[in-house]
């Protein structure tokens, strides 16, 4: 069994409130959730506007499968235009 963690730290520049930032947060989670075989949530910069963190978790039984999986989610996040990713960081346990 191999997990993988992948930790993004994203900007969302036309977020003007808080609420503007977890309505686009809210729907780029839901897509991961429904899409892949994941574990999201936002870990990060909770209070601030237009900063984020998430972290994306992926348990499968190889590692090329596991990486494969978070591969295919960094791109789904990258592929809304209100969201741009800047530093990644995976992790294995």
């Amino acid at each position: 069994m191999i997990i993988g963690v992948a930790e993004c730290e994203c900007m969302i520049y036309n977020a003007h409130s808080l609420k503007e930032k977890r309505a686009v947060l809210q729907r780029i989670l839901t897509r991961l959730k429904q899409k892949f075989n994941v574990s999201v949530a936002e870990v990060g910069y909770q209070d601030v506007w237009q900063r984020t963190t998430i972290a994306i978790a992926v348990v499968t039984s190889t590692r090329v499968s596991t990486e494969h999986e978070l591969q295919n989610a960094l791109k789904l996040i990258d592929s809304f235009p209100e969201i741009e990713r800047t530093i990644t960081e995976i992790d294995w346990l």
